[in-house]
C-alpha cells in the first residue's frame, strides 16, 4: 500500500486511545494517532508525531491545560492554549478560554472563544513541561 506524500498532513481517522466519561487524569498527556475524551484532563496535551495527531474534545470533555496538537476537534471546553500546525474545528458546544494559533480554523455558530485567534503557517512548538507550557527557541 503506497502513501503520496500529500497525505502526510491529513488528520488520522481512527481513535486509538479514550479517555471516558467521568475518567479524570491529572498530569500531562503525549499521545500518537487519535485521542478521544469524554472525561477530564488536568494537564496538558501533546501529539508524538508533529503531523498526523488528532484529538477529538467531545462535549462532556474537559482539558485544563494547553494542547499542542495538529488537528484538533472540539465540542467540549478547554481552558488553556491551543497550537495546531493543521486544523481546529470548534463545534458548536466548544468553550474555549485561551488563544489558539492554526494554520486553518473552522468555527460553527454557538461556539465560545475567550481569547485570540492567531493565524500561524509556522505554529509555534512547545515544551510541554510540569507547571506551564513553555516556548522553545529554534536556534
Amino acid at each position: 500500500m503506497k502513501r503520496s506524500k500529500d497525505q502526510s498532513n491529513k488528520p488520522v481517522e481512527t481513535i486509538d486511545t479514550l479517555i471516558g466519561s467521568g475518567s479524570v487524569l491529572q498530569g500531562d498527556l503525549e499521545f500518537t494517532g487519535g485521542l478521544r475524551v469524554d472525561g477530564h484532563i488536568k494537564g496538558h496535551v501533546s501529539a508524538q508525531d508533529t503531523s498526523k495527531g488528532t484529538l477529538v474534545l467531545s462535549e462532556s470533555g474537559v482539558v485544563e491545560g494547553d494542547i499542542n496538537v495538529p488537528h484538533v476537534v472540539v465540542n467540549g471546553t478547554v481552558r488553556g492554549n491551543i497550537v495546531s500546525s493543521g486544523h481546529v474545528e470548534l463545534q458548536a458546544s466548544a468553550k474555549v478560554t485561551g488563544d489558539i494559533h492554526y494554520k486553518a480554523v473552522e468555527m460553527e455558530l454557538g461556539a465560545v472563544l475567550n481569547g485570540s485567534l492567531v493565524s500561524d503557517n509556522a505554529a509555534p512548538v512547545y515544551d510541554v513541561i510540569s507547571g506551564g507550557a513553555t516556548e522553545k527557541k529554534e536556534a
